[in-house]
């Protein structure tokens, strides 16, 4: 499951960028996928019950970080080394 949210975080990021007709290095991709993810941990909080909400909440937390951790790296490197994630243009 943990790769599941590794996936889903890169999928989300390149999917607002594409559906806002911008690329990665714009915040407004990366912000989205983190509200996204951030509504979808707090809806495991309301619908989950464990016996140990101790244990619910680091999972929840865990998965953040997991979802987050690439669109995160992907956004850095295209601010900060663009040259590393440009395409070629004419």
């Amino acid at each position: 499951m943990d790769s599941l949210h590794v996936i889903a975080g890169v999928l989300l990021q390149l999917v607002v960028a594409a559906i806002l007709r911008t690329d990665v290095a714009d915040r407004r991709p990366w912000l989205l996928a983190f509200g996204l993810e951030l509504a979808n941990e707090a809806n495991d909080l309301v619908v989950e019950r464990w016996p140990d909400p101790g244990m619910q909440w680091g999972e929840g937390a865990k998965d953040v970080l997991l979802t987050m951790l690439l669109p995160t790296l992907l956004l850095l490197l295209s601010r900060r080394c663009s040259g590393i994630l440009a395409l070629a243009r004419r």
